[in-house]
């Protein structure tokens, strides 16, 4: 096996776990889902099956509280988002914004997969071989959290003294931000080495 396909899998099933691992403890310690369950099996059928309706404040799992992490900068809180990244389209009807994340996950999965094959695994496509798998496993770890409850757990909330805000994320946004980041740096490198070799 090529060993740009042993990091794709180990980056991808490695950044997947500590998505939902780091969503898990979010779980746990920010909400009271896992309040009474007495051994973990219980707390991952909590987490990972059909939520109750929403309670108070439009939540499935009730909110426990915030843990200040670097205070007037970031915290974890809670959060559940129905949408995309963001938030986006989190106002869709559930009839439709279900289906819709669902081709559009499939999607973006197949054709990581196909564009990573493309490569030759030459070290120019360095930023390319680690920021595909990168944003397969933001892809695939926010799409776990679809299936299994229909909406993205997110814990991570940055902002500026409670005056400006950054939408929470979890590990599977960043994952996909630096895997972004990394396919654009590699789209500006090849290119400059294209007119160099010619």
């Amino acid at each position: 096996m090529p060993r740009r396909y042993l990091l794709f899998i180990v980056l991808s099933v490695g950044v997947v776990l500590l998505d939902q691992w780091t969503k898990y403890f979010a779980v746990d310690a920010l909400t009271v889902r896992f309040d009474g369950k007495e051994s973990a099996g219980a707390e991952l059928k909590a987490l990972y099956a059909a939520p109750p309706p929403e309670g108070l404040g439009g939540y499935h799992f009730t909110p426990r509280g915030k843990v200040e992490v670097i205070p007037g900068l970031l915290r974890f809180r809670y959060a559940e988002n129905p949408g995309a990244a963001w938030g986006l389209f989190r106002g869709l009807p559930p009839g439709i914004r279900g289906p819709l994340f669902h081709v559009i996950s499939i999607g973006a999965v197949i054709l990581i997969v196909w564009y990573f094959r493309k490569l030759s695994g030459a070290r120019s496509e360095a930023w390319a071989i680690v920021g595909l798998p990168l944003v397969l496993a933001g892809a695939v770890g926010n799409y776990i959290d679809r299936i299994a409850r229909a909406f993205v757990i997110d814990f991570i909330e940055a902002h500026w003294f409670d005056k400006a805000y950054w939408p929470s994320f979890n590990v599977a946004d960043m994952a996909i931000c630096v895997g972004v980041a990394c396919l654009v740096i590699d789209a500006f490198v090849r290119r400059e080495k294209k007119p160099k070799a010619a």
